[in-house]
């Protein structure tokens, strides 16, 4: 199978600076403009993660998805303002959607 011994990785971001597009390229497949996914080792992933920390300004927005080996399964972690709040209900990770100011109950 491919991701065995892979950690998938997933990045969704609003502004990426060029470069940085660029280099994600290196690692990532980008089904639609400024998504990107991999199954990278878990070195790797540490390593784009902390490139995107360093290279990245606030308004990049990025939300990253990774597997990890334990309960749920993935860790999501952000960079810059996503436009999404994460959130942490009894230990398991969410994004927070909020309701538009037409949106009626």
């Amino acid at each position: 199978m491919f991701w065995l011994g892979a950690n998938m990785l997933v990045v969704l971001a609003n502004n990426l600076p060029p470069a940085v597009r660029g280099r994600m390229k290196l690692w990532f497949i980008e089904p639609r403009p400024n998504v990107f996914v991999s199954g990278v080792k878990d070195s790797v992933a540490d390593d784009v993660v902390n490139y995107l920390h360093e290279h990245c300004k606030n308004d990049a927005g990025i939300i990253i998805f990774q597997r990890i080996n334990r309960v749920p399964g993935y860790k999501i972690r952000g960079v810059g303002d996503p436009n999404r709040e994460l959130i942490a209900i009894s230990g398991l990770q969410l994004v927070l959607e909020k309701l538009g100011a037409t949106a009626s109950l």
